[in-house]
């Protein structure tokens, strides 16, 4: 008999090379992976040949499993399989609903363990040379996300708007009209802002404008989710970076 247990794993930000040793490891030791829609598929190759692969992804308006149904799925695939990867982007923990599937499995007498992913958070903004921190420009940064649970726009985007940080928000494409008036609000409107979809992918598209303009260059460039938000005066201080000397690097004084 296999144990049953759990193993909630960071698949990183999209960039397959972007996951650690200790979550291929446990790919390779799964008896069945649950893996959601922003992984990268590349990275089940590296589950045995016999190991159960089930799609559980949830995209806006789309759900192919609710998230009782993904409960549910872990706990009867551990007691008839064993060993469960719930195989999730970027970091479980952030924003990632991996410590609520971990509580509901040990109710079920679960051994459970978590091996932590690079958030794209962090990851996305750094391919694109931004800095979240910077000497001289941002002392520390927010991680917000744009769409509460109940589908509303984050409480705390207004806080970090009045703040001299960095502020980073994810799933925050749906509101973006309402992220300007925040922003605009507070006298940012010459604030620099980026928009970075399907970050560290080969489909990566990135705009970069200030708060007034970046309605306009969402449009001109078809930006949508998944996308990043990073709004701060890092975003003007984008670092030189060898990987994006194949692309046209644009400076903020281009949009107008």
């Amino acid at each position: 008999m296999k144990t049953a247990k759990l193993t909630v794993v960071g698949a990183g930000p999209g960039d397959k090379e972007l996951i650690t040793l200790k979550a291929i490891n446990a790919i390779k030791d799964a008896d069945v992976i649950l893996y959601d829609a922003l992984i990268n598929t590349e990275l089940l190759e590296y589950a045995a040949t016999n190991t159960e692969l089930i799609f559980v992804g949830k995209r806006k308006g789309c759900y192919r499993y609710q998230q009782e149904q993904i409960n549910e799925l872990i706990v009867s695939r551990s007691k008839s399989h064993g060993h469960v990867v719930r195989l999730k982007g970027g970091d479980p923990f952030i924003f990632g609903r991996g410590a609520e599937e971990i509580d509901y499995a040990r109710n079920y007498g679960l051994e459970t363990y978590m091996v932590p992913g690079i958030s794209s958070a962090l990851a996305v903004p750094a391919y694109q040379g931004i800095p979240l921190t910077k000497r001289g420009a941002s002392e520390s940064f927010w991680v917000i996300t744009g769409t509460t649970k109940s589908h509303q726009i984050s409480k705390d985007v207004a806080l970090a708007a009045k703040s001299t940080a960095t502020v980073v928000i994810l799933m925050g494409m749906g509101k973006l009209d309402e992220i300007v008036s925040i922003f605009s609000t507070e006298g940012k409107q010459k604030m620099p802002i980026a928009i970075i979809q399907n970050g560290t992918t080969p489909q990566e598209n990135i705009g970069i404008a200030t708060i007034e303009t970046i309605q306009s260059v969402v449009k001109e460039k078809n930006l949508g989710a998944p996308a990043i938000i990073v709004i701060g005066e890092v975003v003007a201080k984008r670092a030189v970076l060898d990987a994006l000397k194949q692309q046209y690097v644009e400076p903020l004084t281009v949009v107008n």
